[in-house]
């Protein structure tokens, strides 16, 4: 009896073992084929980009490079303010009236891959917002019914901030640091010959950090939710936290003005104390859930 007692227990573990692993590779598949569908998105994304690449690149991708965009017109208008408050600053270094620099391609293949890649790279910013709406999808049923609630606007907080912190890239870092660089020079028989790539890849990467820096809300939340960060905390290094954003504002424009730098400082330091009232909610948020379960 004790024999095939172990017997039919053996034959019992092995069921539950191999169940367990059909279940595995059950969430494997069905993760394929969430990643499969944002794919196909992306790549949709990805080939208007490329049919319409005449209109996007001259109206959104050069547009940093010329003098009428919209930042300069407004560091003009933004000079003549500041000169109306404080008389001793000239409101004509705000206005931005030339860029000198030259945009030019050295390889043989270098445009095609310019639009090419370019192309793939609008595809996964605008993207995102869907790719997250697929990873949501595919947790979901994981989570129970309070964690769902808790988590129900993940997707679409995530994906505003991401793009909030897309067009501050955009708009406000990358023609920052085009003005600084254009500007910039160790001697005047020195010409400004940039190449397309550089150009391209730098006003890329200054939007997507951007956008990245913008989701410590969304951290913060989690972090705060598993217990690992509270307010009180936040609110005690703030003075560190404020320090560390002077830093990455002079890393992201590498001005010397002071202004330029805490044109980029004001919204992350908004941005952190948003994120501290996000952990004073979530803090509010379990105290009235435990004191909810106690008898």
């Amino acid at each position: 009896m004790s024999i095939f007692s172990n017997f039919t227990k053996t034959i019992k573990e092995k069921g539950e073992q191999m169940g367990a692993e059909m279940s595995f590779f059950q969430h494997l598949e069905a993760l394929r084929w969430h990643l499969i569908r944002a794919a196909a998105v992306i790549l949709l994304i990805t080939a208007f980009a490329f049919g319409f690449f005449d209109r996007i690149f001259y109206s959104i991708i050069m547009a940093p490079t010329r003098t009428d965009f919209w930042t300069y017109r407004m560091m003009c208008k933004m000079g003549d303010v500041f000169h109306s408050m404080f008389s001793f600053l000239d409101p004509k270094g705000f206005c931005v009236k030339e860029l000198k620099f030259d945009l030019i391609n050295t390889e043989l293949a270098g445009q095609f891959n310019l639009q090419l890649n370019t192309s793939i790279m609008i595809g996964l910013i605008l993207g995102v917002p869907y790719l997250l709406y697929e990873i949501w999808k595919f947790i979901r049923p994981a989570l129970h019914e309070k964690e769902r609630k808790a988590a129900s606007g993940f997707v679409f907080y995530s994906s505003s901030l991401f793009m909030l912190g897309v067009l501050f890239g955009y708009y406000v870092v990358t023609p920052l640091s085009v003005r600084f660089f254009a500007s910039y020079t160790v001697s005047e028989s020195i010409k400004n010959y940039f190449a397309v790539d550089s150009f391209i890849s730098s006003e890329t990467m200054l939007t997507l950090l951007a956008g990245l820096v913008f989701q410590l809300p969304i951290i913060v939340y989690i972090l705060a939710s598993l217990g690992i960060l509270t307010p009180k905390f936040m609110r005690d290094k703030r003075r560190y936290a404020v320090i560390i954003i002077l830093i990455l504002a002079a890393i992201i424009t590498p001005s010397p003005d002071a202004l330029t730098m805490l044109v980029v400082a004001l919204p992350l330091y908004l941005l952190f104390e948003f994120s501290i009232t996000v952990a004073a909610v979530v803090q509010r948020r379990k105290k009235k859930s435990e004191e909810l379960m106690i008898p």
